[in-house]
């Protein structure tokens, strides 16, 4: 399932960019109003954590095929944050310009995660 030179999840590249992807978040939602704190704050940082902590768990799965669905829940909570961070423009949480960075960030690894699902599904 996994190739010889893979030694950990964390050889993965879809992993470290959705750390990435995670760290941008936890950094744009810093200036977000403190009445947000338990509202989209912690919607968009739950959303951004779920998706390379599922690369892992699925990483760490008996089977394929659970991987490869622990891929997919991973890949449906980066379409989450993607909504969040949506949704806080639209509200004016934040700005266009300072979550459109964050959004591309997004864009790489929904990439990355689908090359990794078609390459395991094959």
């Amino acid at each position: 399932m996994k190739e010889p030179s893979m030694q950990s999840y964390k050889d993965l590249k879809v992993w470290q960019e959705a750390m990435n992807l995670a760290e941008c978040c936890y950094r744009a939602t810093k200036p977000f109003p403190k009445e947000e704190t338990y509202g989209m704050v912690a919607q968009i940082r739950r959303a951004a954590a779920s998706i390379p902590a599922n690369i892992a768990e699925g990483y760490g799965r008996r089977t394929r095929g659970e991987y490869i669905q622990f891929l997919y829940i991973a890949q449906g909570s980066l379409k989450e944050l993607e909504t969040h961070l949506f949704l806080s423009i639209r509200v004016e949480l934040a700005s266009s310009q300072s979550i459109s960075p964050v959004v591309n960030q997004c864009e790489s690894v929904g990439r990355l995660l689908l090359l990794l699902i078609r390459s395991l599904e094959k």
